[in-house]
């Protein structure tokens, strides 16, 4: 003899069907936007790609500086040049990645101011250094909450990276003065 009425394999089945038609609906074309039919989340997608501009424009120029401080301070102090040979180089590939696309027009930025002057101490011109890399993993960890995905997920990697600079280079000052 078959059962009458609800079971619970008929109420599963038939919420299942109401969640999947709910989520059908949802993914169709009606959050589109009065105004020439574009989607209304369209707006903070531009707003994403503004500030992905911008990040990835401050980034080279910090980058330039951040370079030319390393510069700086292997120039000064020769001894710890081997030990920032390959953090320097590290960061000139993240310039390298983070730099925003080629405008045809060719609108070429003026070069960055040089850093300031460097400490006659070895132990804390490297420290300093250190600090840069601590506030440029910040400020990009703070601008990943601003940024499309794909630049998100650069900008996260770029920011551990100086963040692992940061220690190593807190590691190397206490090697230069010792």
């Amino acid at each position: 003899m078959r059962r009458t009425g609800t079971t619970r394999r008929g109420a599963l089945t038939a919420t299942g069907a109401l969640a999947l038609g709910a989520v059908l609906t949802g993914c169709g074309s009606g959050d589109e936007a009065a105004d020439g039919g574009k989607p209304a989340h369209s707006g903070a997608r531009a707003a994403a790609a503004k500030a992905g501009r911008t990040v990835r424009e401050k980034a080279v120029r910090d980058g330039a500086l951040l370079l030319a401080r390393y510069d700086l301070v292997a120039e000064a102090h020769p001894a710890t040049a081997a030990g920032l040979a390959p953090l320097r180089a590290a960061v000139r590939e993240h310039g390298k990645a983070l730099a925003p696309p080629r405008a045809k027009g060719g609108d070429e930025k003026p070069p960055a101011a040089a850093p300031g002057p460097v400490s006659a101490d070895p132990e804390a011109a490297v420290k300093e250094l250190a600090a840069d890399e601590r506030r440029r993993a910040d400020a990009y960890a703070q601008a990943l909450l601003d940024v499309e995905p794909e630049l998100a997920r650069l900008l996260a990697s770029v920011a551990a990276a100086a963040a692992a600079h940061a220690y190593l280079l807190t590691e190397l000052a206490e090697e230069a003065a010792a």
